[in-house]
């Protein structure tokens, strides 16, 4: 069975860090393209970061390029999301899903429906 397990959500203050982490399991996270999405009550879901299954560069949404970082740990079967300089907008659940097409199209672009499978999220709370 698949399954994306999010870990790592919290509370902290403003400008501190938090390092999110998805566990998958039913696959190799090698084979797949692995997104990390994040969600306001009320709002729509947003593209944070996106690593594809083949080699080249990561995908992050312009509100978080140079402060997070995605990086897939293949020993541990994890893709990981390193967040410093959080701010509160940054506030949110944050929820990490798998691509079997191997790319980051869907995620970047929002197609949502293009995510085979997704995790059940971490809250990430910023405090001013």
């Amino acid at each position: 069975e698949v399954q994306l397990v999010e870990s790592g959500g919290g509370l902290v203050q403003a400008g501190g860090s938090l390092r999110l982490s998805c566990q998958a399991s039913g696959f190799t996270i090698g084979d797949y393209a692995i997104a990390w999405f994040r969600q306001v009550p009320g709002k729509e879901r947003e593209g944070v970061s996106c690593i594809s299954s083949s080699v080249g560069s990561p995908y992050y949404a312009d509100s978080v390029k140079g402060r997070f970082t995605i990086s897939r740990e293949d020993a541990k079967n994890t893709v990981d999301l390193q967040m410093n300089s959080l701010q509160p907008e940054d506030t949110a659940d944050y929820y990490c899903a798998a691509d079997t097409g191997g790319f980051c199209a869907n995620a970047m672009h929002g197609n949502l429906w293009g995510l085979d499978y997704w995790g059940k999220g971490t809250l990430v709370t910023v405090s001013s």
